[in-house]
């Protein structure tokens, strides 16, 4: 498989390679964000691992053309750790998001876990419970109460699509990481964060949902009657 790793800092870059190069995959390199869209165009990765503070064309800026244009899996590379910078590059499409510094092996588990669910997913037509229908192709739900299909991105449909095929039941916060990052890939804020994503955009009154509980020392749960 092929990797495009996009970085203006050349020695962490060349790190980056060294380390997938290990694990057997393809790397491809752009120091700046009009050259990482540019080899996106001509090399067609299999997922993109993408600097946000980058000359001539931002990270999220680049994030948000890829998405706009195709489905390429993106993994976000940055010194931001704030919520709100997190949350935005989820918002525009990322899959994943890693803050600065990181491990070797973190970063080679988030890249395998990304592609597994990627390239190793069936997926479903569409799963329908009580008045929600997700769409895991099209990374769309559907509610009655709401006019319009909702968009989701990569991780928000991963963890709506499991909640709904266990509708009723009650998932621990493991067994969702597992199921949404892989195995040690994510942690509790992770998880989180995307749920209170997921909430924004299928709840009417995110801060008293009607779709996703919590299940306050266990985990998350979809109850749809």
């Amino acid at each position: 498989m092929k990797i495009l790793v996009v970085d203006d800092d050349r020695v962490l870059a060349d790190v980056i390679t060294f380390m997938l190069h290990k694990e057997g995959f393809e790397v491809i390199q752009a120091y700046d964000g009009a050259a990482g869209l540019e080899r996106w165009k001509k090399e067609k990765p299999d997922l993109v691992v993408l600097d946000v503070n980058m000359p001539k064309i931002s990270g999220f800026e680049v994030c948000r053309r890829i998405r706009a244009a195709g489905d390429t899996p993106i993994l976000m590379l940055t010194v931001r750790s704030e919520e709100e910078d997190i949350l935005n590059g989820f918002e525009i499409g990322a899959d994943d998001y890693i803050v600065k510094p990181f491990s070797p092996g973190q970063l080679v588990a988030r890249v395998k876990a990304i592609l597994r669910r990627s390239k190793g997913k069936l997926i479903n037509p569409e799963i329908v419970v009580g008045n929600v229908t997700i769409y895991p192709g099209r990374r769309e739900v559907e509610i009655e109460s709401h006019p319009e299909p909702i968009s989701l991105t990569h991780l928000e449909n991963q963890l709506l699509e499991y909640l709904m095929i266990n509708a009723g039941q009650v998932l621990t916060i493991e067994m969702i990481i597992d199921h949404v990052w892989g195995p040690d890939a994510a942690d509790r804020d992770m998880l989180r964060q995307l749920v209170h994503r997921l909430r924004s955009k299928i709840e009417d009154d995110p801060s008293q949902p009607v779709y996703i509980k919590t299940v306050p020392g266990l985990g998350y749960g979809l109850m749809v009657s």
